[in-house]
């Protein structure tokens, strides 16, 4: 009796996205516990920033269901008939209200924030930038938002510094080469020609090392005085190198790597 809900479970988790779900959770909660969040403050961030992060997901695959479809996406729950489309409905609806709720708990500001920048720019990739050249804008956008989320939830008012910004911005603008880089030929057959495609194969993991490696020598350098973030910066140069020339999903986990990295930098300074 419980097998079929239990394999509908785990279908439903694999239609979130789960791994960067995650990874953009805890990432975010550091900054924010890093900066000082009390526990109601903290759970409001990890709820929102979750949610927002499944509802993402979980819009993205019912989206892509038809293309997923013509090019026998295995790995789909939606496309496979594993998962229904009104099981995913009830989900983003769930998730909708959920990550509504939570952000405005965060405060006006925050909340704001994410809803507009951070899920917005997520939706906005799902339903249109996806198949444009400017695919790497909403990526940008919302990752960029993360670090000013955590500190408006924390600090209203108080934004953190540019440069912590634009290195989430980069992460995310790698992240999202990446990400797309194992599924390029499929994308391409149901006529997704985004920046990744544009790019290539080639020259993909290039361009991704490059923006990882920028965004973690603007923390070193913005921090300079802390001579071990070089031993940092080295540490990113090496598993940028060496994830980009690995086969499938290994580069986009190298990038959540790096991601983890750079968190873990800053939390030390």
């Amino acid at each position: 009796m419980n097998q079929p809900r239990i394999g509908g479970a785990v279908a439903l988790i694999r239609a979130s996205h789960a791994v960067p779900a995650v990874a953009v959770t805890l990432f975010t909660g550091l900054l924010a516990a890093s900066d000082g969040a009390d526990s109601r403050t903290l759970i409001a961030i990890v709820v929102a920033i979750f949610s927002g992060q499944l509802l993402i997901g979980w819009t993205n695959d019912f989206l892509d269901r038809n293309r997923d479809r013509q090019v026998g996406r295995s790995d789909k729950p939606l496309a496979t008939g594993e998962l229904s489309s009104r099981t995913v409905v009830v989900a983003i609806t769930v998730a909708v209200i959920t990550c509504v709720v939570s952000s405005l708990a965060c405060g006006w500001a925050a909340g704001t924030v994410h809803l507009v920048l951070g899920v917005g720019s997520g939706l906005a990739y799902n339903a249109y930038f996806k198949a444009t050249v400017l695919s790497w804008i909403p990526y940008f956008i919302a990752f960029g938002s993360l670090p000013v989320i955590a500190s408006l939830a924390v600090h209203p008012g108080e934004l953190p510094p540019a440069w912590m910004v634009a290195g989430a911005a980069l992460l995310g603008v790698g992240a999202h080469l990446l990400n797309a880089l194992p599924d390029l030929d499929d994308d391409a057959a149901t006529g997704i020609e985004g920046l990744p495609h544009r790019l290539g194969k080639k020259r993909v993991p290039l361009v991704a090392a490059a923006l990882m490696v920028t965004a973690t020598a603007l923390l070193v350098v913005a921090n300079s005085s802390t001579w071990w973030l070089w031993v940092g910066l080295a540490v990113v140069v090496v598993t940028s190198g060496a994830t980009m020339r690995m086969p499938g999903r290994a580069p986009f986990y190298g990038a959540i790597t790096v991601a983890a990295i750079n968190v873990a930098m800053l939390l030390l300074i």
